[in-house]
């Protein structure tokens, strides 16, 4: 792994774990009842346990799917109107989907075609060939989640989750899942254009800049890149909103899609 994308991502870890400390810090002290509160805020407290205990168990389950059972598919809700996530769980959003064992062995998948096509030659071939392209690949992948799923949907109070229709005619769910990329939910329950997603896309290109080899970089490569990015994203949006009914077709059992109550 080159050593720039070595410390990139380490300073990513780094610096969101402390933030993701913070927030649940910053969180604790809301759980407890106010003072001259008395039985009556106890009373709300206990009754809003249950939900809060249950919408945890929830998500959960939601970042717990795997298409196919295998490929990671954490950031996929069928419910319409879900409590928005806090700080801490997009942080753990991107955390989870970023370093999942599955996800890094595709990372090395990527990197190891990259390498068979020879693509970025000024790395090189053999071991340290390969150690600069799957640096390179996971710098790729980890910013990008960092950005979309974490930083800039705390910043502009956007849910990175892609809500599915679920059903309804096929040509509107079609046009649906595209334009999720660019049309997002916000933590309000609004809809916004997404600037977690176009903004994320333009900050990792340009961040790769740094690391890739220097025929590689430029404005007109970060802003390819970048259109490269958002384009496999509205692409992913169909296997989000499509997987669970080819999977009920294909193998005759409902996915484990988490439904709307």
């Amino acid at each position: 792994m080159p050593s720039f994308a070595r410390s990139w991502v380490c300073a990513i870890v780094l610096i969101c774990w402390g933030v993701e400390l913070y927030a649940q810090s910053s969180a604790a002290p809301a759980n407890e009842p106010k003072s001259g509160s008395g039985a009556q805020a106890q009373a709300s407290q206990a009754k809003s346990a249950p939900t809060t205990d249950r919408e945890k168990q929830v998500e959960k389950q939601e970042q717990s799917q795997r298409l196919l059972g295998v490929l990671p598919n954490f950031g996929t809700t069928s419910r319409r109107n879900p409590p928005p996530l806090s700080a801490s769980g997009k942080f753990h959003l991107f955390y989870k989907s970023a370093f999942d064992p599955v996800q890094l062995s595709v990372v090395g998948l990527q990197a190891g075609f990259s390498q068979a096509e020879d693509e970025f030659p000024e790395y090189g071939q053999g071991a340290a060939g390969f150690g600069k392209r799957y640096g390179a690949t996971l710098a790729d992948e980890v910013s990008s989640g960092l950005f979309t799923d974490f930083l800039y949907p705390v910043l502009f109070k956007e849910d990175p989750r892609y809500f599915r229709l679920g059903e309804g005619p096929i040509k509107r769910r079609f046009g649906y899942a595209l334009l999720q990329e660019i049309d997002c939910h916000t933590d309000k329950g609004g809809r916004s254009v997404a600037w977690s997603n176009v903004l994320g896309a333009l900050t990792s290109g340009s961040v790769s800049n740094a690391y890739y080899p220097a025929p590689e970089r430029g404005f007109g490569l970060t802003m390819s890149r970048s259109a490269i990015s958002i384009g496999y994203g509205s692409l992913g949006g169909l296997v989000d909103e499509f997987y669970p009914d080819i999977s009920h077709r294909l193998f005759h059992h409902h996915d484990k899609l988490v439904p709307q109550p």
